[in-house]
């Protein structure tokens, strides 16, 4: 008799070993890519990381592929550019304690990491001094304090770097520390986990949001339909399953999505996996990144070719945030239909 030994499967990585593995040498992922290595620029003062999941999804051998050009440190970064600096929206003014910006009435939000498993050329918190907001003598004590003693905040948003870059043990532990804020009614959370590193969203954190007392969107960031696998899908599926609203924000990028066909098929991607459009950002003038940048009034053509093309829930609203500004300035919106 013939027997055959199945071996037996590999368990996937978990996601911190994933985040561990990523990619954070612009050499290294170029070579990945079968690419020049010197098409990348070294030493950047804003390092490079790429989680492998999301470097798999680029396309070998294409210097110009929309994911890796928003990821790969380039000599246009060093380029100085009037009106493009440091605090392109003026976040540095609307800090209300260490850790705790309030931008708009009603909402605020925790900067609850610098870490995030992705680092966006065109970020715009990519020179914002992290290390005024540290929340290590008191793990955002004085902020949840402050939020707490303001009655007109009814939101609290999780931001950072990337909330989810935190475990799931200190997750719950912030959100014991909210139980006690009576007024609170809305969390909301901006994450690029998702989307990056689908691997982050395992049965904790599943577990983390459907106990949740609070109404909870979750605000995922995607730019280009490339970035919409399989895996980013059942993730993005799984959240809404667990009671989270899920929407999505873009940012409107010269070379990656500033044409309509993009834009529409990220839509539908997103429309597939239960997500539904919410803003696409004009580019926030940050320094480093002025090689993105997309004109106003092309934004507002690719809005009136989506308007055309789709129903109007799937058209995000384009808008820009202006620092000092009540609200964020909406440019053009799709009609209903």
């Amino acid at each position: 008799m013939i027997t055959t030994s199945v071996s037996p499967r590999q368990p996937s990585p978990s996601w911190q070993q994933q985040l561990a593995e990523a990619f954070v040498e612009p050499q290294a992922l170029l070579r990945h890519l079968d690419l020049d290595p010197e098409l990348g620029l070294r030493g950047s003062a804003f390092p490079m990381r790429v989680p492998r999941s999301y470097a798999d999804r680029m396309r070998r051998g294409d210097r110009n592929d929309p994911l890796l050009l928003q990821v790969l440190p380039q000599r246009k970064e060093l380029q100085e550019v009037a009106g493009f600096n440091v605090d392109p929206v003026g976040e540095r003014s609307a800090r209300r304690a260490p850790g705790l910006l309030q931008k708009y009435r009603g909402r605020a939000l925790l900067l609850t990491t610098s870490a995030c498993a992705v680092h966006c050329r065109y970020c715009f918190r990519r020179e914002f001094p992290y290390q005024d907001h540290s929340d290590d003598a008191g793990r955002w004590h004085e902020a949840l304090a402050t939020f707490a003693a303001d009655s007109s905040l009814s939101e609290l948003i999780l931001s950072g770097g990337d909330p989810w870059a935190l475990g799931n043990s200190r997750l719950t532990a912030l959100s014991e520390s909210l139980q006690g804020i009576a007024q609170l009614r809305r969390l909301r959370i901006h994450t690029r986990l998702p989307i990056v590193l689908p691997a982050r969203v395992d049965a904790g954190l599943l577990r983390w949001i459907a106990t949740l007392p609070w109404r909870v969107t979750v605000v995922v960031h995607s730019n280009h339909p490339n970035e919409i696998n399989a895996c980013v899908t059942a993730a993005l599926k799984s959240l809404a399953a667990h009671g989270a609203t899920v929407l999505n924000q873009s940012v409107l990028l010269r070379g990656i999505n500033d044409d309509a066909s993009t834009l529409a098929a990220l839509s539908d991607a997103l429309f597939e996996a239960g997500v539904l459009p919410y803003y696409l950002h004009l580019l926030d003038p940050v320094a480093g990144s002025a090689h993105f940048d997309v004109p106003e009034a092309t934004g507002r053509r690719l809005i009136a070719q989506l308007a055309a093309e789709l129903p109007g829930y799937l058209v995000p609203r384009l808008v820009r945030e202006q620092a000092g500004a009540p609200a964020k300035t909406l440019i053009a919106a799709g009609h209903a239909g």
